[in-house]
């Protein structure tokens, strides 16, 4: 006669066993500390300035993203100051929780530890996951909010549990206070709810609960936009035209290959996708991948906005993977893992070697600065300040005591104010984003020195100037030169 089995031990049964989830925390804590190593390398990036500088301003909103990353920043400022790799660690944390999580969807997906360690190990060699933990950008958290939003449906739609809506809930409305194309995501999601058996959701009370939490989390950033007339709808059409006149968007479906995934993953990722074509009860995952890809790529989006939905195709095509190694020859089967972790491997190498700052100096950091713009963009912010506050200190003593920094973008102005203050540069004065909101100094400085703008546009806009960056008054009062000179970037 069979014993009656306890609910503490039916609990323990489902718990995954203590090697999947030490291959789970090696591969996230390796990767941890990839970034904690190199993390320091070189500087700040140019948009990690344009987040340091909204961390000291914080408010329910800014131009060109929802609040919650400076939120992360100003948390970050407190703890560990001007830290390079202090003040990109949540980034660094983020990374390591969506590799935990996609572990965890191969497990939900039937796959054992050779799925979630294939899983997870294809995550962590690509190229965009791998990049998110090497600055402090919205994207970064973005990507984990897309990871948790796919986990959370894949345990709502294999446990039926309705409640996991609040969780669904919880991570759109954290989605939507990070990055606003988070609702391509929410697109696919209510596309796949409709299109299959889990419409049956749309009469539940717990669906409709997650609704309001994600309206309840989204709504002071909502207020915000309203208050300021939609100006990051504004803002998201100006970038929008930008990419489409520079040609962003012209290699979107090559991007996904190239930079959303590891090379030698893409037909782990063909086979997730096949696998919820094909399921029932995960088919609404197959949608939650493919409109946002259809939508993007008809609006001209870039091709990395993707990159997010790929753990879950990965986490889907390794449990289907390894099922159907499991019928091969034990010698098939060596030779199929061998040749796809090596791959991997070996293209995961020359991606690291290409976006982490590995080396300070040597052919590693030249080739990686040859090929890789975003390093470029982390040189030479000390040697600007350190210009200007020398133009400043060759002005006369009574200019001097008037003078302001007209800065031409994000960068130049968030380098001025982090970097700034040890040289007693006073807060530069910037059109860009948020810093137009924030409006120009009272007194109106006399004296400007003019960084990052042509010399065609302070010619115009200034009654005087030389080059070495004094400039005369303005030709048009204050309130009427900053009316017209709101700028997006």
């Amino acid at each position: 006669m069979s014993q009656p089995v306890s609910a503490q031990h039916l609990e323990r049964q489902a718990d995954p066993p203590r090697i999947e989830w030490a291959i789970l925390l090696t591969v996230a804590a390796v990767v941890t500390a990839a970034h904690l190593a190199t993390n320091g390398r070189y500087g700040f990036h140019r948009d990690e300035f344009q987040f340091l500088s909204d961390a000291r301003h914080l408010d329910w909103g800014f131009v060109a993203y929802p609040p919650l990353t400076p939120f992360l920043e100003h948390i970050s400022l407190s703890l560990f100051g001007l830290s390079l790799v202090g003040l990109r660690l949540f980034s660094v944390l983020a990374q390591a929780a969506a590799l935990i999580v996609t572990g965890l969807m191969a497990r939900e997906l039937g796959g054992r530890r050779l799925a979630q360690g294939a899983a997870v190990l294809s995550v962590a060699l690509s190229p965009l996951p791998l990049f998110e933990g090497t600055e402090f950008q919205y994207s970064s958290f973005d990507y984990l909010w897309w990871v948790l939003i796919a986990y959370f449906t894949i345990r709502l739609l294999r446990t039926e549990n309705p409640r996991w809506w609040l969780a669904i809930g919880a991570a759109i409305g954290l989605g939507l206070m990070t990055k606003y194309s988070v609702v391509f995501f929410i697109a696919g999601l209510l596309a796949g709810l409709v299109l299959t058996r889990a419409r049956r959701y749309l009469v539940n009370r717990w669906f409709w609960a997650g609704v309001a939490v994600a309206l309840l989390l989204f709504l002071p950033n909502l207020l915000w936009l309203v208050r300021h007339d939609f100006i990051s709808y504004h803002f998201l059409q100006h970038i929008h035209a930008r990419d489409v006149e520079e040609g962003r968007a012209n290699h979107f479906f090559l991007d996904q290959a190239l930079i959303c995934v590891n090379l030698f993953a893409v037909p782990l990722c063909l086979a997730g996708l096949a696998a919820f074509l094909a399921s029932a009860r995960y088919r609404m995952l197959a949608w939650m991948f493919l409109l946002p890809l259809a939508l993007f790529a008809i609006a001209g989006g870039r091709g990395y906005y993707m990159a997010a939905a790929y753990p879950m195709l990965m986490a889907m095509g390794a449990a289907t993977a390894e099922r159907r190694l499991a019928s091969l020859p034990a010698l098939a089967r060596r030779s199929v893992l061998g040749v796809y972790f090596t791959g991997l491997a070996l293209c995961g190498a020359y991606i690291c070697a290409l976006i982490l700052p590995i080396a300070s100096s040597g052919p590693l950091r030249e080739f990686a600065l040859k090929r890789n713009g975003d390093l470029r963009e982390e040189f030479g912010w000390n040697q600007l300040v350190q210009t200007v506050a020398a133009i400043r200190d060759s002005l006369p003593a009574d200019q001097q005591s008037s003078v302001g920094v007209l800065v031409g973008n994000y960068g130049e102005q968030g380098a001025i104010e982090m970097l700034g203050p040890a040289y007693h540069l006073p807060p530069p004065i910037s059109l860009t984003n948020s810093a137009w909101l924030r409006g120009y100094p009272t007194p109106q400085p006399t004296t400007l020195i003019v960084v990052g703008h042509s010399k065609e546009w302070v010619e115009e806009t200034f009654t005087g100037c030389r080059v070495a960056g004094h400039n005369g008054p303005l030709r048009l009062p204050w309130p009427e030169f900053w009316r017209k000179n709101q700028a997006f970037g």
